[in-house]
């Protein structure tokens, strides 16, 4: 049997309507040669009734696990996957039909090793779904800085929602070392120590459906707050200045409150200057997207990123201080 040149890795929590839309995606890939591994990660709403819809129009495996996190429910599929390339998928994920193709020019014209693609926001996606994907890819909220060639610091470094490694990656790292908490980026990172090449393919790029609402962008983004102190754990020198600008926004949001409360007048003062930023995100944002809604939604997703991402580093960082005082 032909060995496929493309393993597409998908682990699933509980989104049988969204991993439904991703298949139905890759059913149009204009590339065909590949393979789709699914796992089925300890969910209790399961995708069966989903693979049995797709199995006969690709290859398609689907292996159900005990819940242990995406990171070793992609070293799952790793362990099982006949390709030459791996990429990696968030289920709530959409693909164009050219995405394959390409990905597999890309890698062949640069040789890559490690790669990936930018996400973007999709026309059926709704005003809080595309004003939080213009938050997260925005300059103004360091969402810029995803999806550059450049790293801060470095090369590219793939995200999870939109990766892909070569079979020799796989065998040189052994995969994911840790299954949450910025698991992506510390791989990212350990591949590209170990000198393999990587690099991004701008138009290979996604639409990423993200969270549809601000209290789980909420909190999808102060766990990526603590993820960000996790990988510094692993690779301290990865821990740049600019990271730390969502914890300063945090502290001047909390100085602010509390002024607010004790000297009403500084207070005011100190809130003309969230009021300045906000209103430069809502500048920008309509400029980007040219929708009032869109663009008033963006403030509060920028205000709720950056808030939610500096407390989570904030404590998680203090729980770094405390350990490494206990030790």
């Amino acid at each position: 049997m032909k060995t496929p040149a493309y393993s597409l890795i998908i682990p699933v929590y509980n989104r049988p309507a969204e991993l439904d839309e991703l298949l139905a995606c890759i059913q149009t890939l204009e590339f065909k040669d590949f393979e789709v591994i699914v796992i089925e990660d300890g969910s209790t709403e399961d995708s069966a009734s989903i693979i049995e819809k797709y199995a006969k129009s690709f290859s398609l495996a689907y292996y159900v696990k005990e819940n242990g996190g995406q990171g070793f429910a992609r070293n799952y599929a790793f362990e099982r996957a006949t390709g030459d390339y791996f990429i990696i998928l968030d289920s709530d994920a959409l693909l164009e039909p050219s995405y394959l193709s390409e990905v597999d020019k890309a890698v062949k014209a640069e040789n890559l090793d490690l790669f990936g693609g930018p996400d973007q926001d999709h026309p059926s996606f709704s005003p809080i779904q595309k004003a939080i994907s213009y938050s997260m890819t925005s300059f103004f909220t360091t969402g810029g800085i995803r999806g550059k060639e450049k790293n801060i610091g470095g090369q590219f470094h793939p995200r999870s929602f939109n990766m892909g490694i070569s079979r020799k990656v796989y065998e040189a790292t052994g995969g994911f070392k840790i299954t949450r908490m910025g698991e992506d980026i510390e791989f990212s990172i350990r591949c590209i120590s170990l000198g393999f090449k990587s690099g991004l393919i701008p138009t290979a790029f996604i639409y990423h459906k993200r969270r549809t609402d601000f209290k789980q962008f909420y909190n999808q983004l102060h766990f990526f707050g603590r993820a960000r102190i996790n990988i510094s754990r692993f690779f301290p020198k990865e821990l740049k200045a600019v990271h730390f600008f969502p914890f300063l926004f945090f502290c001047y949001y909390v100085v602010t409150a509390l002024a607010l409360v004790a000297f009403p007048l500084y207070g005011l003062i100190l809130l003309s200057g969230i009021i300045a930023y906000s209103l430069l995100i809502f500048i920008a944002a309509l400029f980007s997207t040219q929708s009032l809604k869109i663009a008033t939604l963006s403030i509060f997703a920028a205000n709720i990123q950056l808030v939610a991402y500096g407390k989570g580093f904030a404590e998680e960082g203090w729980k770094k201080i405390l350990n490494n005082t206990a030790a």
